[in-house]
């Protein structure tokens, strides 16, 4: 335990920082240590808050402008709430903390000889940036298992752009179903095929089966949404493999009860343009949703770093790199035993992750030592399964019903990333659950050709 705790305090050699670019908020003539966070999602942003009181300069680097609340992405992707309610500018946070610099670039290097890393800027290409200390927040990616072809026809839930293209899906689905004559394809277009029943899964799965029956309920003169054939397939022996069989269980039986037709042992082989097939078996399908497996960003392999079979990186006890100082990785894109336990890949334990860094680096700038390594307290998981219904599993204790649900509303609302949000997100919510409409039902237009202007103008 002392070679490591020696190795994370190792100092980083000085850089020079030769035509970067960025602000350095130091006194003139001292130079004040870089920190370099790369992915502004609950792991990045936890970090950068935590380092607020540090004298050194914080660099925030995302290839968005924004970070999202995952958790209710599946409410963009089923029209329940709009993107803008469930995000927020990731610049707001510079402007209440004078040490963050924020760059709207993606990292396509990192060369840990020179402690620097690539960020490929919109319009302005690449910029080498220097770090004394580098965080890795990238977080994951959907994971087709090594079929990326099925991502053209099965779009994942990681950013408000596949929720939104989701939701496009979705509601043109019903669109063709009420246009065409062909009763095939209108029974392809009325079936909703979902891939993988983690959490994920089963709050899209549920929250879909609510919109067929209750949102678009008389809205369609030539179909009944309510008829909508929902299936959720899991190549596992059960739903939410991460939650008590007991629990799991109950949400199955919740799910059936709002019409999804669950489907366990049954591995997808190919998902094509006219649905998918699984266990050598095609079912029709205008809109399939892939809601299984993850994997970890490219960036992560540029480390060099031990990893395990998901591609994780292995960290050490304070979540640094192995071998290399200075360079810690947190959230999704890790795996980390505490207590004896592996960590889960949760939002809390990105958040509790990405705090821990931050105030470890920041003590270290100080001379001093980490007060303990990671860990990791688990404050239970949970899942809703619709309206009214969601279950929770914290160590032993284990609640499911409406009381769970209210409980789950709450800590959402608190969760959210700031004020403007719980408050548009708490009033929607409020109106959906007394009317069943759902106010961000909107197909995006496609470009028209006669204004797009030509490549190069």
């Amino acid at each position: 335990m002392s070679e490591m705790l020696q190795d994370t305090r190792q100092q980083a050699p000085d850089v020079a920082r030769l035509e970067d670019g960025l602000p350095v908020a130091g006194t003139s003539g001292v130079r004040r240590k870089r920190i370099v966070i790369v992915g502004a999602g609950f792991a990045g942003i936890a970090a950068a808050r935590a380092l607020k009181r540090c004298d050194a300069d914080v660099v925030l680097i995302d290839r968005r402008n924004h970070y999202i609340f995952q958790p209710l992405l599946y409410q963009v992707a089923t029209a329940v709430l709009a993107p803008s309610e469930i995000a927020a500018p990731i610049r707001q946070l510079a402007a209440k903390q004078k040490n963050v610099s924020v760059m709207l670039a993606e990292v396509t290097g990192v060369d840990l000889n020179s402690r620097s890393v690539d960020a490929s800027s919109p319009g302005v290409g690449i910029r080498r940036i220097q770090f004394d200390y580098l965080i890795v927040a990238t977080g994951m990616r959907p994971s087709y298992f090594g079929h990326d072809e099925f991502a053209r026809y099965a779009p994942g839930l990681k950013s408000l752009g596949d929720a939104e293209t989701i939701r496009a899906k979705i509601l043109s689905a019903y669109e063709s179903a009420d246009t065409t004559d062909d009763e095939n394809e209108r029974a392809r277009q009325m079936t909703f095929v979902l891939v993988g029943a983690g959490p994920t899964g089963v709050e899209l799965a549920a929250s879909l089966a609510q919109m067929a029956t209750i949102t678009m309920h008389g809205q369609f003169r030539r179909i009944d949404p309510a008829k909508s054939s929902i299936i959720l397939i899991e190549g596992g022996k059960r739903i939410l493999p991460t939650f008590a069989e007991s629990l799991a269980k109950k949400a199955g039986r919740r799910l059936e009860k709002l019409g999804v037709k669950v489907v366990t042992g049954v591995k997808v082989e190919k998902v094509d343009e006219n649905g998918v097939i699984a266990d050598g078996k095609r079912t029709p399908s205008a809109t399939v949703l892939w809601t299984a497996g993850v994997a970890v960003s490219p960036i992560v392999k540029l480390l060099g770093a031990k990893t395990d079979r998901a591609g994780r990186v292995l960290v050490g006890p304070f979540m640094n790199a192995p071998d290399v100082a200075g360079v810690f990785v947190v959230g999704d894109a890790t795996s980390v035993v505490s207590d004896g336990r592996p960590v889960p890949g949760v939002a809390q334990a990105a958040i509790q992750q990405g705090r821990y860094v931050g105030r470890l680096i920041s003590r270290q700038l100080k001379g001093r030592e980490p007060k303990r390594s990671f860990r990791y307290f688990d404050k239970g998981n949970m899942a809703v399964v619709g309206k009214n219904f969601a279950i929770l599993e914290s160590g032993r204790l284990r609640m499911s019903g409406f009381v769970t649900w209210l409980v789950w509303v709450f800590l959402h609302l608190m969760s959210l990333p700031q004020l403007q949000n719980r408050r548009r997100v708490r009033t929607q919510w409020l109106w959906s659950y007394f009317t069943g409409q759902r106010s961000s039902r909107l197909i995006p237009e496609p470009p028209n050709p006669e204004t797009t202007p030509e490549p190069g103008r």
